[in-house]
């Protein structure tokens, strides 16, 4: 089992940033890819971000490629989300996930059946 912890959600003006964090336990961070997704309401869970093992391979939605950047830190078993150049349609639930991976790439891994384990959200909310 690998438990994942969300923090660093919270409200924030259009154009502004957040970090979100993901603290894993349990099993080697270091054997799993990570992953963000987000949920907005009323919406189905859609894919932000992922991060290989390593964290030498990553991947982004169209929607976020530019703006957020995932990375991670193995020694402290933590993976981040930076968001800058929030917009209003970034206002969701974001999840941290995490999926035993034996690739050092991580493209096209954004099916929600490719990963493992989940953590319970944090709520990212942008105004205006």
């Amino acid at each position: 089992q690998v438990q994942l912890v969300e923090s660093g959600g919270g409200l924030v003006q259009a154009g502004g940033s957040l970090r979100l964090s993901c603290a894993a336990s349990g099993r080697t961070f270091s054997d799993y890819a990570m992953g963000w997704f987000r949920q907005a309401p009323g919406k189905e869970r859609d894919f932000v971000a992922a991060i290989s093992r390593s964290g030498t391979s990553t991947y982004y939605a169209d929607s976020v490629k530019g703006r957020f950047t995932i990375s991670r830190d193995n020694g402290k078993n933590t993976v981040y989300l930076q968001m800058n150049s929030l917009k209003l349609e970034d206002t969701a639930v974001y999840y941290c996930a995490a999926g035993l991976s034996f690739s050092t790439v991580v493209f096209g891994r954004s099916s929600r059946a490719q990963y493992d384990y989940w953590g319970t959200g944090t709520q990212v909310t942008v105004s205006s």
